[in-house]
């Protein structure tokens, strides 16, 4: 499959163990390439879908001045955004516990950008999944984030973790693009990628 690809060595410039899993899923070849310290800011302007694709891009540019002409790289943001209010990574316990009181009882979008960078073409799109979760009490909230420590989750929350097992009761959209990366779509624009 993706035959178009054979020309291409494909790296994931992410340090996340799931978009690395759901990556492999695909069972395309590809090697993880890491920058330390990239910014990951964005303009205060910037709304819903637009968020993370900006910063999927920032992270491409960054390898741009690095990047062999048979490469493609893949970068990908994920947020999570309630009531217009972006949702990323809790600095600490008690942010993560305030975000997880936030989205208790409610439904919020998860939003996934990826940028697909060559030397010659860049392309960015983002996938949107609508999660509902069940009211959660804050005994339940201090266990996940006491047990799982979420600090590094957009939200403060993995859906594949106990607190999805518990607490998600919908989902419209991507299960995966949960997880931080939307396989399908991903697929679909690698498939129609040019040679």
């Amino acid at each position: 499959m993706l035959e178009n690809l054979k020309h291409y060595k494909i790296k994931l410039a992410s340090n996340s163990p799931r978009r690395r899993e759901l990556l492999s899923g695909l069972g395309i070849d590809y090697e993880v390439k890491l920058l330390p310290g990239i910014d990951e800011s964005y303009p205060d302007t910037l709304k819903g879908e637009d968020i993370p694709m900006y910063i999927a891009r920032e992270k491409a540019d960054a390898y741009r001045p690095l990047m062999q002409a048979d490469e493609l790289i893949i970068t990908a943001d994920t947020i999570v955004c309630i009531d217009g209010e972006v949702l990323g990574k809790p600095s600490d316990g008690a942010e993560a516990a305030a975000m997880l009181r936030k989205l208790s009882g409610r439904t919020h979008e998860v939003i996934t950008g990826v940028c697909l960078t060559t030397t010659r073409l860049q392309r960015t799109f983002a996938a949107v999944t609508e999660v509902t979760f069940d009211t959660l009490t804050d005994e339940e909230i201090a266990y996940y984030v006491e047990r799982y420590r979420p600090l590094d989750k957009a939200g403060a929350y993995g859906v594949q973790e106990w607190i999805g097992f518990i607490g998600v009761t919908g989902l419209k959209g991507s299960y995966f693009n949960v997880m931080g990366l939307p396989v399908q779509r991903l697929y679909k624009e690698l498939s129609r990628f040019p040679e």
